[in-house]
């Protein structure tokens, strides 16, 4: 059961380190994954019945761990990996690049930095700038990422 499950996850998260994670997406992403669930965990057959699992009884198969988590813990581990390299790369450049022009109108878009920013503070992680040039502290912190019930 595992190899199935992995594939599919590997082939749905490629590069979701650089997404944006808004809430119709990560909703999008739940229904999506739950969908592939109940075809790989199949029907339960009660008093004669054939039955789709519920969302707890996928839920308590997984161990309360989702595509959303698995992309949020991806995403933590690849800014670890960019705020690690040293000024002069271009994926750095690029990520810490501001554009000098003026802004558009309306409300600003909902930008990586910003999420991911959000995800440090929701884990509550004091002094994450030194946090993460610890490789070994970050690694850490993104695998207890991965188990936390969001």
């Amino acid at each position: 059961m595992q190899l199935p499950q992995m594939s599919g996850l590997l082939t749905v998260t490629y590069a979701s380190e650089t997404w944006v994670l808004k809430e119709t997406i990560i909703q999008k992403l739940l229904v999506f994954e739950r969908r592939i669930l109940r075809r790989v965990f199949e029907p339960t057959k009660e008093n004669q019945i054939w039955r789709i699992k519920t969302n707890e009884e996928l839920d308590k198969l997984l161990k309360h761990k989702n595509i959303v988590t698995c992309v949020k813990a991806q995403r933590l581990s690849w800014f670890g990996h960019v705020q690690r390299m040293p000024d002069t790369r271009t994926v750095k450049r690029i990520f810490k690049w501001k554009p000098l022009t003026k802004r558009s109108q309306g409300r600003p878009k909902y930008r990586l930095e910003y999420n991911i920013k959000q995800d440090i503070c929701q884990m509550k992680i004091k002094n994450w700038i030194a946090c993460v040039q610890d490789r070994g502290k970050w690694k850490d912190v993104v695998e207890k990422d991965k188990t936390s019930h969001h």
